[in-house]
């Protein structure tokens, strides 16, 4: 189906959110103000926007270390993911997660995960209590395409085929399991990898959003209704490295300035907008209001208090 006006422009705007999110905590990472690690998803904004639209707040879902785009686009407040990266109090972790361990359950968001594949057992389990409630709520994991090779996501697609459980399996294929190109680790395609379990599966340009929106609409109503599980391979691509500082000697200058010149979603989007009939002044408006946007997540998070030391054995569940 094609979304109207109104619903494409939505989804832009939140590409345009998560793509300006992201580069500024880059440049907030080089200027040493975030610690540790931090996994961009600069170029993979339509697969987070266009699989988290055909979704309900009350959804589960799981996402990986480079899921700050997905979390945002499930509808963690952006203003408490950039305080959680500057592991301020107001952050949704409190500030002791981090860039990898996003968490918000108001949102269905039960986790990013820093071990590759990880998200995936969890959300099966997710899966398996909403089946268990006798509701519709269903269940969506992201996971990159390295992930499909771990031991942990045979055992976890094997049971939600045998439970026919309601869960979307959304692999984000970026070409590169970190800095090992999939073509040297798979002799075919993942999907049809996943045949083999007894689950429908659909590949897609991960780079348009309106397609990513269709296929995953039709994967969740089909987990809605008792279908089982479906597993998407979004086609797409990273254009920064697989952590700042990577030195990405694994892949060309040219290959990555093709993809940003041709295949960007949000060049993609924005020309289809104007070939809409969507005026550059409209546009330019909603691009004003990210900015903007961006800038007070920005002044609120550095306005936000660390937390205390006393506080380092708040929401630990179990302790000794």
């Amino acid at each position: 189906m094609n979304l109207d006006g109104t619903q494409l422009v939505r989804l832009y705007r939140m590409m345009l959110l998560i793509r300006q999110f992201e580069e500024r905590a880059v440049e907030l990472h080089k200027a040493g103000e975030i610690k540790g690690s931090l996994h961009a998803c600069v170029g993979q904004e339509a697969t987070a926007a266009g699989a988290c639209a055909a979704l309900r707040p009350a959804d589960y879902m799981t996402c990986t270390y480079r899921g700050h785009g997905q979390c945002l686009a499930k509808g963690l407040d952006p203003r408490e993911a950039m305080a959680e990266l500057l592991g301020r109090r107001t952050g949704c972790s409190k500030g002791k997660g981090g860039s990898m361990h996003y968490t918000d359950p108001r949102v269905g968001l039960i986790g990013e995960n820093a071990i590759v594949g990880a998200g995936v057992p969890i959300a099966v389990g997710a899966a398996l209590s909403a089946q268990m409630d006798g509701g519709d709520r269903v269940a969506l994991t992201f996971f990159g395409d390295g992930a499909v090779n771990q031991g942990l996501f045979a055992e976890a697609i094997n049971l939600a085929a045998i439970w026919q459980l309601p869960l979307i399996l959304f692999c984000e294929n970026n070409l590169y399991s970190e800095m090992t190109p999939i073509a040297s680790m798979t002799r075919t395609s993942l999907s049809k990898r996943v045949e083999g379990y007894g689950i429908p599966s659909a590949e897609v340009d991960g780079n348009d959003v309106e397609a990513v929106y269709d296929v995953t609409r039709a994967a969740v109503e089909r987990a809605r209704t008792g279908g089982g599980p479906t597993f998407v391979e979004a086609h797409t691509y990273r254009l920064l490295g697989h952590m700042i500082g990577d030195s990405e000697i694994y892949r060309s200058k040219a290959e990555v300035a093709e993809w940003r010149e041709q295949r960007d979603p949000l060049k993609r989007t924005r020309a289809r907008l104007l070939a809409s009939g969507v005026s550059t002044a409209a546009l330019g408006d909603v691009e004003a209001s990210v900015v903007a946007e961006i800038d007070d997540i920005e002044i609120f998070a550095k306005n936000s208090p660390y937390p205390e030391p006393s506080e380092i054995w708040e929401d630990v569940w179990a302790t000794a």
